[in-house]
């Protein structure tokens, strides 16, 4: 409707420009935007204001001159009212709202994507958690929005990756050997001090017990060095594919694990260190090698090799980000906690140092999550390792529920995580609110049936929908595929949560104030099945884009 509200809008001001009315030959970037209050119409631009100056005229001049002109320019158009300094006001024609449902219908599933990322090759790099341990609920958080995301862009055209850098090298996972050798000799009857800093919770303990299993006490004398290589290793493999079970109960598939370790076994990080020297974005001092990330805009530049010969996490990504664009990607999109916020400046320096955009690199930041119980905080101690995992949560709650409440707010703000509500089935919960609205709408078909009536849209006459509710309803519908496009290019996942609930709570409303089956009026029986057909098609589309299913019934 926009798209079409621009043409209007542009035919107009050539039309003016063809009759002398205004001069300049000069047309602006047309928004259009819907206004606040329903009764400032249905769309509005500022286009007239935006002229003003070109023109040498007052806003409300360039204005008049224009809806003179736009309501030749469209049948779309019911009719135009200028308001305050100049903003032009349309009301759309009811027909014109009608065909949104005859566009649904045709789209069907498709309906809401479009092609706005014309093929552009884009990598969502999401989780990413340490193979040290399970899934956390903090890390559902960004798996649900990576994911999300990715699925935004893909249903806005663009070509998606999801990616899971494991990583696989460093001290976190010579830790991680170490505490798996010394649960295995304490499971063999040696007394040990356990280091505090190293891994606690109980599935070392089962780490320690599976390696017992299957190769008893050889590694009880063997060096420590051999035993914690093994461990780190075994230890290693297992809780990844913990992580990728439990990933994939939650509805989250990747197309590619990249392993950190490869960068340094492939040369990849040496070779990125010696490009980014000879560019002069990386130099010496006092023994270290240090990224002139200050040239970039950072507070302070950053060191890549220590004086002491070892690489810091910074070489592995400045190697690993380069890889990315080696392999073609257009955009790269990383997901993070936000406590790495400070990060940010740092690897937008390294994109930039690669002769990229800073834009070429997307961030996403991921607020905390606080579980609660009926309201009362759920402790969640990780000192102890006796933290809130992932499995646990999806095992309690369900995949959906648990998606759509970790998507229910900007990932950048913090999140209440309700259990007891999440599992409620009640208006309450939002999920299933939502979801509810689907089912509603299967069993109203069902109850047609049952009643005789078979749904033929064939002919059907849409415009004995023509009550208050009956459009509110549709202009309600027409709205998903530019809230789909806002939320793929922003990132923003929470507009679909917020979209849905705002349709369901229409389709609610539409459902207790208007009768649907009326056996004396089949025609508009017909007209309003077709109606809530594509709400059913549309509140699909948008929870299948959240990884998220769409009951038939509840």
């Amino acid at each position: 409707m926009k798209e079409q509200l621009r043409a209007c809008i542009l035919k107009g001001i050539e039309g003016c420009f063809a009759d002398g009315t205004l001069t300049s030959g000069v047309v602006p970037a047309i928004n259009v935007e819907k206004p606040a209050h329903a009764e400032h119409g249905d769309f509005a631009t500022n286009v007239a204001m935006q002229m003003a100056k070109q023109e040498r005229k007052a806003p409300r001049a360039v204005a008049e001159a224009l809806v003179k002109k736009l309501a030749e320019a469209s049948d779309l158009i019911q009719s135009v009212e200028i308001a305050g300094p100049g903003f032009i006001n349309f009301f759309v024609k009811d027909a014109a709202w009608r065909q949104v449902l005859t566009t649904i219908d045709r789209a069907g599933d498709q309906y809401g994507k479009s092609k706005v990322g014309a093929g552009k090759r884009v990598q969502v790099e999401f989780v990413s958690a340490n193979p040290t341990g399970p899934l956390h609920i903090g890390h559902g958080r960004g798996a649900a929005t990576g994911d999300a995301v990715a699925s935004l862009l893909s249903a806005a055209g663009f070509d998606v990756q999801r990616e899971y850098y494991i990583n696989d090298a460093g001290n976190q996972m010579n830790t991680l050997g170490l505490s798996g050798l010394l649960r295995y000799k304490e499971l063999l009857g040696e007394k040990i001090e356990f280091p505090e800093n190293c891994y606690q919770g109980d599935y070392i303990k089962d780490i320690a017990r599976d390696a017992i299993t299957k190769h008893g006490d050889r590694f009880l004398k063997a060096p420590q060095e051999e035993g914690v290589s093994f461990f780190a290793k075994m230890g290693g493999d297992l809780i990844l594919k913990g992580i990728d079970d439990d990933l994939q109960d939650f509805g989250i598939r990747f197309d590619n694990w990249f392993s950190e370790q490869s960068l340094f076994d492939d040369g990849k990080v040496t070779s990125a260190i010696a490009e980014m020297q000879e560019k002069g974005h990386i130099y010496e001092q006092e023994g270290a090698l240090w990224f002139r990330t200050t040239a970039f805009g950072d507070d302070k530049d950053r060191v890549v090799v220590r004086s002491n010969g070892v690489t810091t996490y910074f070489a592995s990504d400045i190697a690993y980000h380069r890889d990315k664009y080696a392999r073609g990607f257009d955009w790269v999109i990383d997901v993070w906690g936000a406590d790495h916020h400070g990060y940010v400046p740092r690897l937008k320096s390294v994109v930039q140092g690669l002769g990229r955009k800073a834009d070429d690199l997307g961030i996403i930041l991921v607020q905390l999550v606080s579980l609660l119980r009926d309201g009362q905080p759920v402790a969640m101690s990780t000192r102890s390792g006796e933290f809130v995992t992932l499995k646990e949560v999806v095992d309690e709650v369900g995949r959906d529920a648990a998606r759509f409440f970790f998507l229910m707010r900007r990932s950048d703000s913090q999140l209440d995580f309700d259990l007891e509500l999440a599992k409620r089935q009640s208006n309450d919960n939002p999920v299933y609110y939502v979801q509810y609205a689907h089912a509603r709408i299967r069993s109203i078909f069902d109850t047609a049936k049952e009643r005789g009536v078979e749904p033929n849209f064939d002919g059907v006459r849409l415009e004995l929908l023509e009550s208050a509710d009956d459009m509110s309803l549709i202009k309600k519908l027409s709205l998903y595929p530019e809230i789909l496009e806002g939320a793929a290019v922003n990132f923003e996942p929470h507009r679909i949560t917020y979209y849905l609930q705002d349709l369901a709570g229409e389709f609610h409303s539409f459902y207790n104030k208007s009768r649907v089956i009326t056996p004396e009026e089949p025609e508009l029986t017909q007209a309003r099945l077709f109606l809530l057909h594509c709400v059913a098609v549309t509140l699909k589309n948008a929870l299948t884009v959240l990884g998220m299913s769409a009951p038939e019934r509840m």
